[in-house]
């Protein structure tokens, strides 16, 4: 996971929030650490928004997703 922060601290456009939220993310399954490890050393160039892409493509996404309820 550290390894995950510091690629993601050193994103041009990063920002606290959006490394928390990532973090988050990746720490509930170990794959989705190692998938996103393998798509920023791919991707070395990429800006917050492209990571956040990224992530809201996974298929296990919506495990994680709130949903509001309409009553």
């Amino acid at each position: 996971m550290k390894e995950l922060k510091e690629i993601l601290e050193n994103i041009e456009d990063s920002y606290s929030d959006f490394v928390d939220a990532i973090c988050h993310y990746a720490q509930k399954k170990s794959t989705r650490l190692e998938e996103l490890l393998a798509y920023l050393k791919a991707n070395p160039d990429v800006k917050s928004s492209d990571v956040v892409k990224f992530v809201s493509d996974q298929p296990d996404f919506a495990e994680d997703a709130a949903y509001m309820q309409v009553g």
